[in-house]
């Protein structure tokens, strides 16, 4: 126990050190905690061991799994059904066009270029093909666009990308079984109910019983979780659309949300994304930096030229254009999560795997760095409510004022 806590004290001292950095540069307080993962695992590694930093222990590995579920369900409670239905159109194209793109190219990359056996090919294509929810996310978050419709567009494209990634690894790599039927089966029967048990319950015991939304939310997540990782998919892909079909019903009660939230990015998503970066294996860069710089630009160069006149049609102002094609440039999770599929499952070698993770890794740091520096469209960020402002203040007012009252600490 005692090696436990120390390892959370030192994942949780990064972290800080993360979010005082992100601060101070005004960047993604996401992309500076994969940074600082990567330069910590390069640095402990190289003096105490690869293993001092414990990211493969069992409950580190549940902690960051449990971040980047809640992160994927906020971001689809983000998506309210009108919203889907009014942008259906927008969201399908970029999406699935966002996948096709860099899956093809870099196949073709890794096949022909590289020298990549053609099962690993694929593999890399798949790992490539995916826009980071959880990146994206956390940025629609910071920048408050998350409330917008533009913001909600980007999201949406983001599923329908990554649901494409999901389905192209299950059906060229993933036997599918008869578990594979049954989670299905389990997944579509729980969606129908969700929406129809989820209010019954919020009216009968969500006043009354402490944190009963909280612990409904997390029962849906790790019950469907477990079901998918027992099929052989992700615990991530239900849990996306778990926060879709619940949007109407949770997404109402703004202070359960931000609840919600806080316990995910303040305790969770730090331990996923600092782990995250751990895993890129900085001398296989330097060993290697070609392979890296191929992949990495067949990557970005696939999405940009592929999405930004497909984006074009929805949306013509220069900036909002070519920072939603950034926006969809990133990955992170289902990269990660492909990249391992293939290295356990013997698709790809650890050099292949540690090239993969890193481009995946590096796509979600710099797009994002250049659309949040270059072009963010200012002229879309919500204006924050005058009702809203004026409560924070009087709150910020009252706790002054009772610090004051209380007067120093008495010693003895």
């Amino acid at each position: 126990m005692e090696q436990a806590f120390a390892i959370a004290a030192l994942w949780f001292g990064l972290a800080l050190l993360a979010t005082f950095l992100a601060a101070k540069l005004r960047i993604s307080m996401a992309l500076m905690e994969i940074l600082v993962g990567v330069a910590a695992a390069a640095a402990i590694g190289h003096f105490l061991g690869k293993d001092a930093m414990g990211a493969d222990l069992p409950w580190l590995k549940f902690l960051a799994s449990t971040g980047a579920v809640l992160l994927t369900f906020l971001a689809g409670a983000e998506l309210e059904p009108s919203v889907m239905r009014r942008k259906w159109k927008e969201v399908s194209v970029v999406g699935v066009i966002g996948f096709l793109g860099p899956f093809l190219g870099c196949t073709v990359i890794a096949r022909f270029v590289l020298g990549w056996s053609a099962q690993a090919s694929w593999l890399g294509g798949i790992a490539l093909s995916t826009t980071s929810m959880a990146v994206v996310y956390a940025v629609m978050l910071e920048t408050g666009f998350n409330k917008t419709d533009y913001g909600k567009g980007i999201l949406g494209a983001c599923f329908v990308n990554d649901l494409g990634t999901v389905l192209a690894l299950g059906l060229m790599f993933a036997p599918f079984t008869w578990r594979t039927a049954v989670f299905a089966a389990t997944c579509i029967l729980a969606f129908a109910l969700l929406p129809i048990v989820t209010p019954h319950l919020m009216n009968h015991y969500a006043n009354r019983t402490a944190a009963f939304r909280t612990k409904w939310v997390l029962f849906i997540l790790f019950g469907l979780g477990a079901l998918a990782l027992w099929s052989g998919s992700e615990a991530v892909l239900p849990a996306y659309v778990a926060g879709m079909v619940l949007a109407s019903t949770l997404g109402v009660d703004h202070v359960f949300v931000r609840r919600l939230r806080t316990l995910t990015i303040g305790f969770l998503t730090p331990i996923y994304f600092l782990r995250a970066g751990s895993f890129v294996s900085v001398p296989a860069l330097v060993a290697a930096p070609l392979v890296f710089l191929a992949l990495f630009a067949g990557k970005i160069a696939t999405k940009v030229f592929g999405l930004y006149p497909v984006i074009g049609v929805f949306r013509r102002e220069r900036n909002e254009r070519r920072y939603y094609t950034l926006m969809m440039s990133t990955g992170l999770t289902f990269g990660t999560i492909s990249a391992l599929y293939g290295l356990s499952h013997g698709i790809v070698s650890q050099v292949q795997y540690s090239h993969l993770v890193a481009v995946v890794i590096g796509s979600a740091v710099i797009p994002t760095l250049v659309a949040q520096a270059v072009f963010l469209p200012r002229h879309l960020l919500p204006v924050p409510d005058a009702a809203e402002v004026v409560k924070a203040e009087v709150a910020a007012a009252t706790l002054r004022q009772q610090a004051e009252s209380a007067g120093p600490l008495e010693e003895g």
